[in-house]
């Protein structure tokens, strides 16, 4: 859609930090793919869902960035890890 606002890779803290404040555990997923939580997190979180998508607009093509993030904050999953939640990892915030 033209016009639509793309967002910048200097709003992942901030788009990270306004997921979490929604309710949601967000979290990469190995190194290219990130979560935004479970699907009752999202659901009960989706009209702040919404807002946060409208505020940062289209983030599809940093998806390799904000996964970067995330695991930079102990945020992530590797799939062929036996830890079952982001928490477990030693650095996680």
């Amino acid at each position: 859609m033209a016009g639509e606002r793309l967002m910048k890779a200097s709003d992942i803290p901030a788009f990270v930090d306004r997921v979490i404040k929604a309710g949601c555990d967000i979290c990469a997923v190995g190194q290219f793919n990130y979560c935004l939580g479970d699907l009752e997190e999202m659901a009960a979180a989706e009209d702040e869902l919404q807002r946060i998508g409208e505020e940062f607009g289209d983030r599809d093509f940093l998806l390799p960035e904000i996964a970067a993030y995330l695991r930079t904050i102990g945020r992530y999953i590797d799939p062929d890890s036996s830890v079952s939640h982001w928490s477990e990892n030693g650095k996680a915030q």
